[in-house]
């Protein structure tokens, strides 16, 4: 028997290559179908999916999508610092989302148009990410003037937060007043998210036992006020003394800069109390900031703290990817294991290396 095998029959391996052939050319044709204009003009005619394409094209990897995005940011920062930038953390389970719900909830009824930027935690393990946050914010994402969009934090913190604030350059053109941050909560995002926002929340819970424990981090320093959730039910009591604690500790901690004293208050976001008073409390910050000239000097800060970020970011980049960094990072990496050479007469060998070339 000598059966029929398609695999060797040189038509339909003529075919399968003109389907390859097909596919490259697709594909080709996408990577250089990225208008630039079109997405502009969208974004200036306030449109989310414009938008959406937008910040997509940000987060790409690849080198012809990072110079057009950098072209369309470009064409957009004329449009954009027209908003109050807002940096929500705190630990999961603390009700970051529900409460940011509640808090655009509010902004839109006020006539204020709310972005909301997520950055998610990603599996080290997986490299999955779980960019829930349209499923948690129901209500909200289906308001017109609300606009959510969660971003994977993946294993570079650094290249996150740089497209995170390329993205609010974006959504500030897009014209939305208020930018929200959320963070997860836990590493470094704190850090960073505070390095690009007007005003820093801290959410945290009453009764979760780390009250006194938490005035310890850094974190803390960095908050422009403290918002204690969950304060309803049985809740309110243990709230209330949470708020008293972190009230005095705050008031032991020297006046920033600004001339702003941090404040606590509490709030259940569920049922929408004291969310009304968080917002008078950011919008008495920004009144006071921007009348004593914080608000733009920081701003000013924040601009030159990312220019060196970036310089950073990328030389890092540039160092791993060089061709004998690569080649010789493992072998130096043994021999560190080895006891053949210390970790500084490594660095010092491969950073020759790179400068050398």
């Amino acid at each position: 028997m000598n059966p029929k095998n398609e695999n060797t029959n040189p038509s339909h391996q003529a075919t399968s290559e003109k389907q390859k052939a097909a596919l490259e050319l697709f594909k080709k044709k996408q990577r250089k179908s990225v208008d630039i204009k079109a997405l502009f003009d969208g974004i200036i005619a306030k449109n989310t999916t414009s938008l959406s394409q937008a910040i997509t094209l940000i987060e790409s990897n690849q080198q012809n999508h990072n110079e057009k995005a950098q072209q369309l940011i470009e064409k957009c920062l004329p449009y954009a610092n027209k908003s109050v930038r807002i940096g929500i953390t705190g630990v999961p389970g603390v009700g970051k989302s529900t409460f940011i719900e509640a808090l655009g909830e509010l902004l839109i009824n006020l006539g204020k148009k709310v972005a909301v930027l997520a950055i998610d935690p990603s599996s080290t393990i997986s490299k999955g990410s779980i960019l829930g946050d349209k499923t948690r914010m129901e209500q909200l994402v289906r308001s017109k003037n609300a606009y959510i969009r969660p971003s994977p934090a993946g294993t570079s913190l650094g290249g996150v937060a740089q497209k995170t604030r390329e993205s609010v350059v974006l959504c500030e053109a897009a014209g939305f007043d208020i930018i929200i941050i959320e963070t997860v909560g836990v590493g470094q995002s704190e850090t960073a998210v505070h390095s690009m926002v007007d005003f820093f929340l801290l959410l945290k819970l009453a009764g979760a036992g780390d009250e006194l424990q938490g005035i310890k981090r850094g974190i803390i320093e960095m908050a422009d006020s403290i918002v204690i959730n969950k304060a309803d039910g049985d809740n309110k009591l243990r709230a209330k003394e949470a708020k008293n604690q972190f009230q005095k500790a705050l008031h032991l901690l020297p006046i920033n800069q600004n001339k702003w004293q941090p404040q606590v208050l509490t709030c259940s976001a569920i049922q929408k109390e004291g969310i009304d008073e968080v917002w008078t409390l950011i919008a008495k910050y920004i009144d006071m900031t921007q009348q004593n000239g914080y608000f733009y000097a920081n701003r000013q800060h924040q601009n030159k703290y990312w220019l060196l970020q970036t310089i950073e970011e990328q030389l890092k980049k540039r160092f791993f990817e060089h061709p004998k960094v690569k080649k010789e990072l493992p072998v130096q990496i043994e021999d560190v294991l080895q006891h053949k050479t210390t970790p500084f007469a490594a660095a010092r060998y491969l950073l020759e290396l790179n400068d050398n070339s």
